[in-house]
């Protein structure tokens, strides 16, 4: 079977299509025929090397998202052959990549896909989408309260913002460029901006800080902070002010992923696919990647 691996760390160039062994599935495992997976920003870090030692050793199998088929539901009778599914592999942390033609993964990593999808558009969910979730779930903000979200436009932010007001929360939103206003007001944010001084100090009970904007001073005495951008350090101490703090870090999430499921065919979170490339063209789907200016996810299909 085949599988996207890099064997040294680089550009796009070190990306290749190699044949590997076929996975065979543990007690509690699932085989997953893959038909389509997401570009994060870990995994571009990944191919180029920047994440230290925290990488697994070469050669190693790229990939988190995965949208595809069950071959063999294992033992535990949740899922069977020919259930659409969603999952995400910590890939750092197990260095169990999802590009390749078929995928070993713990059960409770995997949900029934969503139904009123496609499973490319389904791929652009475990990663972000479990982010936003448990970012959100720490952050415990409810019904009527206020969140600011910094991102609000980026492939986590814009889920975040659909999740919470999906939730009852007042949103408001930091965006990058004025061009992304725009996607923030459909999805229900209030107060959108490109200014980070354009939001009122002290004046919401969470903030969720995508990308290292640092807006301290929003959070209201009391309140919470999470940012998930671990490139940018940890958030300043808001102790004197009783500002719990956290730099979040994404956990694998079968739960979690059906929550997300239905949120989709409720109808309160759509999936962004900005352009989707086949397997083959791996290194150009890396190229656009790393081109920015997305509006929605880069998604490679087998």
């Amino acid at each position: 079977m085949r599988a996207i691996q890099i064997d040294r760390f680089g550009t796009p160039d070190v990306l290749d299509l190699v044949e590997v062994p076929r996975p065979v599935p543990g007690p509690g495992e699932v085989l997953v025929r893959t038909v389509a997976s997401g570009i994060n920003p870990v995994d571009d870090k990944t191919r180029e090397g920047a994440i230290g030692e925290g990488a697994p050793p070469l050669p190693m199998t790229l990939g988190w998202d995965l949208a595809g088929v069950v071959v063999d539901g294992g033992d535990g009778g949740r899922l069977g052959a020919g259930d659409r599914v969603i999952a995400m592999s910590h890939q750092l942390g197990t260095a169990r990549g999802t590009w390749a033609d078929l995928v070993v993964l713990p059960e409770e990593a995997v949900a029934v896909a969503p139904r009123a999808v496609s499973l490319v558009e389904a791929a652009t969910l475990p990663l972000p989408g479990l982010t936003a979730l448990q970012t959100l779930d720490w952050l415990a903000v409810a019904a009527g309260q206020r969140l600011l979200i910094a991102g609000a436009a980026g492939a986590v932010g814009g889920l975040a913002l659909q999740i919470a007001r999906a939730r009852g929360v007042e949103v408001d939103a930091l965006v990058s460029r004025d061009e992304q206003a725009a996607f923030a007001r459909e999805h229900g944010a209030g107060l959108v901006s490109t200014d980070p001084a354009a939001f009122p100090a002290r004046g919401y009970d969470a903030v969720f800080d995508t990308f290292g904007a640092f807006v301290t001073e929003a959070v209201a005495d009391g309140g919470r902070y999470a940012s998930i951008a671990t490139q940018a350090g940890p958030v300043p101490d808001l102790s004197a002010r009783g500002v719990r703090t956290t730099v979040h870090q994404v956990r694998e999430d079968g739960a979690g992923l059906a929550e997300l499921a239905a949120l989709v065919d409720a109808g309160a979170l759509r999936p962004r696919v900005h352009a989707s490339y086949g397997l083959q063209d791996i290194r150009a789907a890396h190229d656009r990647f790393r081109a920015g200016g997305l509006a929605g996810k880069i998604v490679v299909t087998f």
